[in-house]
């Protein structure tokens, strides 16, 4: 009986993750496309990158996030935002090893 409980609700979830998984992908910060949109050059993103660095444990990661951060508030200070977004985004993707 178990056996059945836990098969069902396996092929549930299977049949239920694709329908979901379009909306996830949608709303993933992580995703390149969405983070340019989604992602501001300014103190509190930064501040909110920066925990997330300080947070990290693999210190190779943490290293390159924090120059990533680094450049980005060099190119905050120089008000070029592009470039500030691209450096967040390189740390973003630093701390998940991307």
């Amino acid at each position: 009986m178990l056996n059945k409980i836990t098969l069902a609700t396996l092929l549930g979830l299977a049949f239920a993750n694709p329908v979901f998984a379009q909306d996830a992908m949608k709303a993933d910060p992580m995703k390149p496309d969405a983070m340019a949109t989604e992602m501001k050059c300014d103190d509190a993103a930064m501040m909110k990158v920066q925990g997330e660095i300080d947070a990290m444990s693999d210190a190779m990661m943490k290293e390159k996030a924090g120059k990533e951060m680094a450049m980005a508030s060099d190119a905050m200070k120089a008000n070029d935002t592009e470039k500030c977004l691209m450096h967040m985004d390189g740390a973003m993707k630093a701390m998940h090893g991307m």
